[in-house]
């Protein structure tokens, strides 16, 4: 539901405003009901920062749950740590009048693993508790104290806490010593109050009557439309370790320090490098020769321990398992490439999330880590997770985007390769034969690139028996019968994909009269059109830019010809392109395809043009010719 809901006011002033629990939901205005789930009646946190390691969080919630829909509001879900304990649990139940139903105790807690189902090792743990009603709406009110041994980064907060909550009353306050520096930044037009107390400085951010906004179609998330906060410290101590997130020159050189003397490799594994690479006549075919040993040797296994788990597993204890964490992995390739005289660099990075962003350093910004290799005329990026991926390509969740470069000099920016749409490719050729009575053979051929060749890399790792029915299942043309298919990455240092499929078909033809129609587009159609969104409020993007290119050869039953074909179409638009072209050449109908799509992130606003791009596109891939019999 939210791990770190938010921050606020003074201890006592929480306690004074959760004493008034007037939680009627008749009181709820309708505006707050509206579209809405659950609604977050009040939300007060208060983050008191100690000093350099050491900060308490008091916490208090009151969330209405309206209907079932909503049931995932209706916990405590609290992450915690060894760096880190939390204490004073209170929790309540209400029912739609407000009245208190419960109190709960502490044995209804439960204290647990935050064992992930990608992680087998992890400091985490989770105060739990599931608040149950037979009826709805009820309200769920708890809180808690949080202390902090430890301060790499500031609990963030937002009003909105997903699609479908609205809020009431959110406030976040974060109190420190006016000696001690942070930092911090907001969404547009959030007020920053702030207070001096004595030797103390109070920052309160908060939020009223927030109505709830309902997810859309490609929606990029919540952050335009929300308020929210997000705060670090500069200068910090972590389990044993101090650092400066200043800027991200300094914040490199925290990391680069973590890994100092855990690149060290066992002679055993030191001579099989100088084995491996001995006939290796370039650094690019070294590196070639050492990526491949990683993917054939290692496996990727989450590891969430030591430093917050920002430390890496050694090198040389990854030699002797044979598994790690993005971390440990890409600290075993660099170590791999530095006996073999190459020299990388560890990169921080975002994996599936927004840039790190220029002028604030902070945690938080990313998720990932990959490697860097600098060679003189060419940079290799690796992926060092992945058994599959080829050399160099780093997959779409990673492209295009600002990352942290680890030197031994400190951070530095850099920025990962961008995949285009032509780079993101689809190319199929199909050939349908048809027979009279509407029924055809169908041989299909395509190669898939890139993001496209990631999106569809799982056809190659399925049972034969999964992957016959996904096929079936997925086919836009109806089968009948499938015959044989096929799918192979034929150079595993390239990323394309390579796709085979024959069968016969269900009737693609339909009389009329003494007429055949035929719906020319059998394979990469649009069956529907995105569904209006009227006021929409969230920014939209397709997943990343492609290009699709399709040509379908339909070699005609006997006896018949083309009565009809229709003509060619091209539609343009900022969002993309699309052109189909229709032709005869002798008995045959020859149909092509092209779509191009950008990714760019647009505005609310564009949302409209954006549907009415893709109905053009839907009405385009209806187009039928029309078949009659020769004399």
């Amino acid at each position: 539901m939210k791990y770190y809901f938010s921050l606020l006011f003074a201890v006592a002033s929480i306690n004074t405003t959760f004493a008034q629990t007037d939680y009627d939901v008749a009181k709820i205005s309708e505006s707050l009901k509206h579209d809405a789930v659950a609604v977050v009646r009040n939300e007060e946190s208060f983050f008191d920062v100690k000093g350099l390691g050491a900060a308490r969080m008091d916490y208090k919630v009151a969330i209405t749950i309206l209907n079932k829909a909503g049931e995932p509001y209706g916990e405590m879900a609290e992450v915690y740590d060894k760096f880190s304990n939390i204490y004073n649990i209170k929790a309540a139940l209400y029912d739609a009048a407000g009245k208190k139903v419960k109190d709960y105790r502490s044995s209804d807690i439960k204290d647990q693993s935050l064992i992930s189902n990608f992680s087998i090792f992890e400091d985490n743990r989770l105060k739990l508790l599931k608040f149950v009603s037979i009826t709805y709406p009820y309200t769920i009110e708890y809180s808690f104290s949080q202390d902090y041994n430890g301060l790499l980064s500031f609990p963030s907060w937002r009003d909105l806490k997903g699609f479908g909550i609205s809020v009431e009353k959110s406030a976040y306050t974060i109190q420190k010593a006016k000696n001690y520096k942070m930092k911090y930044i907001t969404s547009s037009n959030l007020p920053t109050d702030s207070v001096i107390n004595g030797e103390k400085l109070q920052y309160r951010w908060k939020s009223t009557n927030v109505a709830a906004v309902t997810e859309e179609p490609l929606s990029t998330g919540l952050d335009n439309v929300s308020s929210w906060v997000k705060a670090s410290p500069n200068e910090f101590e972590f389990d044993g370790s101090t650092g400066n997130f200043d800027n991200w020159k300094n914040f490199g050189s925290w990391i680069f320090n973590l890994n100092q003397g855990g690149n060290k490799l066992p002679e055993a594994t030191r001579l099989m490098v100088q084995n491996l690479i001995k006939d290796a006549k370039t650094p690019k075919e070294k590196i070639k020769i050492l990526y491949n040993h990683l993917q054939q040797n290692t496996r990727y296994v989450s590891v969430q321990l030591g430093i917050g788990g920002f430390r890496p597993i050694l090198a040389e204890k990854v030699a002797q398992v044979n598994y790690g964490d993005c971390k440990a992995l890409s600290n075993y390739m660099k170590a791999l490439l530095n006996e073999a005289g190459i020299a990388s660099n560890l990169i921080v990075i975002g994996n599936d999330m927004p840039s790190l962003n220029l002028n604030y350093s902070s945690m938080g910004q990313a998720n990932h880590m990959i490697l860097c290799v600098p060679l003189e005329k060419d940079t290799t990026f690796l992926e060092c997770t992945s058994q599959f991926k080829p050399m160099g390509f780093i997959g779409y969740g990673n492209s295009d985007r600002n990352v942290l470069m680890v030197t031994e000099d400190g951070g530095k920016i850099v920025h990962t390769p961008a995949y285009h749409a032509k780079e993101n490719y689809q190319n199929r050729k199909t050939k349908i034969t048809l027979a009279e009575d509407g029924t055809a053979t169908s041989e299909i051929k395509a190669t898939y690139g890139n993001a496209q060749f990631e999106e569809n890399f799982s056809m190659t790792l399925m049972e034969p028996v999964d992957l016959r029915k996904k096929i079936i299942e997925n086919s836009s043309i109806p089968v009948a019968e499938l015959i044989s298919y096929k799918y192979m990455q034929p150079d595993k240092t390239v990323p394309v994909l390579t796709e085979e499929i024959n069968f016969k078909t269900n009737p693609l033809l339909t009389k009329g009269g003494d007429k055949l129609f035929l719906l020319v587009n059998q394979i990469n159609r649009r069956e529907s059109v995105p569904l209006k969104v009227e006021g929409r409020k969230t920014y939209f993007a397709v997943p990343f830019s492609y290009h699709d290119d399709d040509e379908i050869n339909y070699i005609l039953p006997k006896g018949y010809q083309v009565e009809f074909i229709p003509k060619d179409i091209t539609i343009n638009s900022e969002f993309g392109s699309y052109n189909a072209k229709f032709s005869i050449k002798d008995n045959m109908i020859v149909y092509s395809r092209t779509q191009t799509m950008n990714n760019k992130k647009y505005p609310p606003e564009k949302y409209g043009e954006y549907v009415d791009f893709y109905k053009k596109i839907y009405q385009a891939d209806k187009q039928k010719a029309i078949l009659t019999k020769t004399l």
